[in-house]
């Protein structure tokens, strides 16, 4: 290697590790803006029949708010309300606390003053709300700012996606053909991701959902997003959350809506399982569930949230690399 190469080198790897810096904050929202980009391709492409690229991407980038990200605030809000008002019930005013203190006092033979103990720790208490509500603000405002990008993402990735395709094709030191072919290979892999697991994830889990508000299981909104996210996992599924909503209603005396719940979650839940994912496999490529289940558990440390998409979706792109070099590694030879 001459000095100008490895020059050249070295400033890639500055670079790149600089770049991986500047990413690594809004990591999440980037990988999002990429599997909403890729899963909204198609429909950019017809509508680019239409209209121009840039009112197309605007347009599914409207569809993006309007379909996703809207929905998930408010099924955050849902869920926060539902804490708040939890904690709204629990009211000091409730608490018998003279009765406490006598049965402190008739227990230990020491005088207890529960009431002024709370006074004396105003001060800390208002400390470390203050502390929550300055982390709370930074996490609004960091949300914002990376909703905001993963939106702009969005648009540039379906408006200008040709010119990333031909910048792909002449950066890449492959064969034409050979990217050709592996680009079509990981295609079909994320959709697999996309459609065999996420979509049949997030039906089943709103199914159930139906179910869960149809017999007035506490916090419905929360547990169907939990239920979409087990949904994904091989072998597991919504069983363990609605079997649990099931057990919920026996001990709490409503037999018949357990029963009701419990077939519902059966037949109707199941069902959805039984034919979407079928139809996915067979269309898409087959990813094998244990890589599955290791790409969501590993995605989820590594990638947080988005790793739950991504981790299969890597696992399974290795396993189409390493057949595509093999079956052309006499050709790159030299």
């Amino acid at each position: 290697m001459n000095l100008s190469r490895g020059y050249l080198l070295a400033l890639v790897i500055a670079l790149l590790a600089l770049s991986v810096l500047l990413v690594e904050p809004f990591l999440q929202y980037i990988l999002g803006a990429v599997l909403i980009a890729f899963a909204l391709y198609p429909l950019q492409v017809r509508l680019e029949k239409y209209t121009s690229p840039m009112i197309a991407a605007l347009s599914l980038v409207a569809l993006t708010i309007a379909g996703f990200v809207a929905p998930f605030v408010l099924v955050v809000a849902s869920v926060m309300d539902d804490a708040t008002r939890i904690l709204q019930n629990l009211e000091i005013e409730s608490v018998p606390i003279q009765e406490v203190e006598s049965v402190i006092e008739e227990y230990t033979g020491q005088e207890a003053d529960i009431t002024g103990g709370i006074a004396g720790s105003g001060q800390e208490i208002r400390q470390v709300v203050l502390e929550q509500s300055t982390e709370a603000f930074n996490s609004i405002t960091h949300f914002v700012i990376g909703i905001a990008l993963g939106l702009f993402l969005v648009y540039y990735l379906l408006k200008e996606r040709d010119e990333l395709v031909d910048w792909l094709y002449g950066t890449v030191p492959l064969p034409a053909d050979i990217q050709h072919t592996l680009y079509d290979e990981i295609g079909d892999m994320m959709w697999a991701v996309l459609f065999g697991h996420v979509f049949v994830a997030i039906v089943q889990g709103g199914v159930a959902g139906l179910g869960f508000f149809a017999t007035g299981i506490p916090n419905a909104a929360f547990w169907t997003v939990v239920m979409m996210v087990f949904a994904m996992v091989p072998l597991v599924g919504a069983i363990p959350i609605w079997g649990g909503a099931v057990a919920y209603l026996l001990f709490s005396n409503e037999p018949l809506l357990a029963i009701s719940l419990f077939v519902y979650s059966v037949v109707v839940v199941g069902l959805t399982d039984d034919y979407l994912r079928p139809f996915a496999v067979d269309r898409y490529a087959e990813l094998n569930p244990a890589v599955i289940l290791l790409g969501i558990l590993g995605g989820a440390y590594a990638f947080g949230i988005m790793g739950l998409f991504f981790g299969p979706l890597i696992l399974g792109g290795l396993k189409t690399t390493l057949r595509v070099v093999s079956d052309n590694w006499d050709r790159l030879d030299g």
